[in-house]
């Protein structure tokens, strides 16, 4: 079976060559196992670059016994993907964590809260994306691992301050840090080397003036990038952010159920977007590809029931049955 390698999974491939640093390069390697297609046709990939993990923090648990080095962060991905959640000081990225997800990160009125990385769960529907509140981007001070853990990450949230008078330059230094830091945002289409899926958050919208600074960042934007206005505080749009944020992921949801019982609709498998039925099956156990003879699948490009054939591309929300 071909590997049919991502752009995402080549392009954290790169980064890993040309990484120098053991930190740059353990980034790059849990990159690449979260972006590589996972089917019988990557297997020896996948073990391979698991080996190359642990080889790389054996080491540096050893290298730790040593004299201190400055400190690393790599937040364990949990849930259907993992979001970055950047932005310039006092964005309110940290207040925007704990009203979608719970999660209780320090938030106070002066800019640099947030030191370390600081993951919540948010939901989506019946998902969980796991997003996580990182140190401001700002030429002042930024921890030299703040940009592998967004590189590190599926996706990212660039979130601006819609109650700040200085919106522009913040917006233009933000940006520029990011490319400098070879992250272009793009919109939910990444795929060159450097390039990152972005969404672009405009909070406080209910801030004085907020509207006319959200023309204002309308216009200094890149048209491709999604903008979405939302308010912490009031909650204004945080379902529509909640939505956003997992396509940002590029996958979807998929349904099995067994031939004349009803699908399971409350635990759906999330794979990436583009994959073909034997690929679904794959992922569902490698057992049902290798013996597939044919698959029924009820969705909104189907009639109910419908028989397709192996290279039939599922969409989110799909039901299939899978006939070995």
């Amino acid at each position: 079976m071909p590997a049919n390698l991502t752009p995402d999974y080549r392009a954290a491939e790169l980064r890993f060559r040309e990484a120098v640093t053991p930190d740059d390069k353990l980034a790059a390697l849990q990159e690449m196992l979260s972006t590589i297609p996972k089917h019988k046709g990557t297997e020896k990939m996948q073990a391979d670059i698991k080996k190359r993990i642990a080889k790389l923090k054996a080491e540096s648990q050893r290298q730790s016994k040593g004299p201190k080095r400055r400190p690393s962060y790599y937040v364990e991905r949990e849930g259907a993907g993992q979001v970055a959640l950047v932005g310039p000081p006092n964005s309110g990225k940290s207040a925007l964590l704990a009203a979608l997800s719970g999660a209780e990160p320090e938030v106070a009125p002066y800019p640099f809260t947030t030191r370390v990385p600081q993951p919540g769960m948010v939901r989506y529907e019946n998902v969980q994306v796991q997003v996580v509140d990182c140190p401001p981007l700002s030429t002042q001070f930024m921890p030299p691992w703040l940009l592998n853990v967004v590189r590190a990450a599926d996706a990212m949230v660039i979130v601006f301050d819609l109650g700040d008078d200085d919106l522009l330059t913040q917006v233009d230094t933000t940006l520029t840090l990011l490319r400098e830091g070879r992250l272009e945002p793009v919109g939910e289409t990444a795929g060159a080397t450097g390039q990152k899926r972005a969404l672009v958050v405009a909070n406080k919208c209910d801030a004085p003036d907020a509207a006319e600074r959200l023309s204002l960042l309308m216009e200094v934007l890149d048209p491709r990038l999604t903008l979405l206005c939302v308010s912490a505080v009031t909650g204004q749009n945080l379902d529509s952010l909640r939505r956003e944020v997992f396509a940002l992921l590029g996958k979807i949801r998929l349904y099995t159920k067994v031939p004349g019982k009803k699908p399971d609709l409350d635990s759906p498998f999330v794979i990436r977007a583009g994959t073909t039925i034997i690929e679904a099956a794959a992922a569902v156990h490698k057992d049902i590809a290798r013996d597939l003879k044919y698959a029924r699948v009820w969705g909104r490009q189907t009639f109910e029931g419908q028989m397709v054939h192996r290279d039939y591309v599922v969409e989110d929300g799909d039901v299939v049955e899978f006939h070995v």
